[in-house]
């Protein structure tokens, strides 16, 4: 592990009791939803951060295909790992945060099936790379699903303003329906969630790269074995 990506994993060490103290204690209590409505500030940030980083496997897909820099095809790997780990806790803390709220765990509500619907693409996309061999075609191929599957992002941004919902629309670009001091945890909580992002974003992309040094290694010595 560089010595920079140990010094940020000690900030996000630090940084996260604060979001917690944020998120628990400095924001006011939802007066109508209670206690639960503080998942609210990692479920949040948890779907921002994992649309952002399927914005970051479109762009790492998009260069890949032209620079055929293998750089960018682990940037795109990474990201599809990271965006499922971080939609994975999505769907885990909305159904806990729905159920007291909504009278149920699931509902096949536009924002949440586009969401569910985004979730299964990029989990194709790991089983895709996982179950063939490190190729160059299969790279390609990669890059072009990860572009493709891409289209469902803006439909999940979106679909609380295209269709009707009954996802709270608490973040709109018009204002923020929130306490000024919600805002703040939910700012705060991004900013943490966003900061271990990064972190483990330059960590994955570290060890496939040294995942491919070994495998051209591992190569060349069969080579000479033979």
């Amino acid at each position: 592990m560089k010595k920079i990506d140990q010094v940020l994993l000690i900030l996000v060490g630090i940084l996260m009791p604060v979001a917690l103290y944020f998120a628990f204690v400095y924001a006011p209590e939802e007066k109508v939803m209670g206690v639960v409505q503080r998942i609210f500030y990692f479920h949040v940030a948890s779907a921002w951060t994992g649309l952002l980083s399927f914005v970051i496997v479109f762009a790492g897909a998009v260069m890949y295909l032209w620079k055929k820099d293998l750089k960018y095809d682990h940037l795109s790997h990474a990201g599809v790992e990271l965006g499922v780990f971080y939609f994975t806790i999505v769907l885990i803390t909305g159904p806990i945060w729905a159920k007291p709220v909504w009278g149920a765990w699931w509902t096949w509500d536009p924002r949440l099936t586009s969401t569910f619907v985004l979730f299964l693409i990029y989990v194709a996309y790991l089983l895709f790379r996982y179950s063939l061999s490190d190729h160059p075609a299969v790279r390609t191929y990669a890059a072009v699903y990860g572009i493709v599957g891409f289209v469902d992002v803006p439909i999940v941004w979106m679909s609380i303003h295209w269709w009707r919902t009954i996802h709270p629309k608490v973040i709109t670009p018009e204002k923020v329906n929130l306490d000024p001091r919600m805002w703040t945890a939910v700012l705060v909580c991004f900013g943490v969630m966003l900061l271990l992002y990064f972190v483990l974003l330059r960590m994955r992309m570290n060890l496939e790269s040294l995942r491919e040094r070994v495998q051209v290694a591992r190569e060349k010595l069969m080579e000479k074995q033979a």
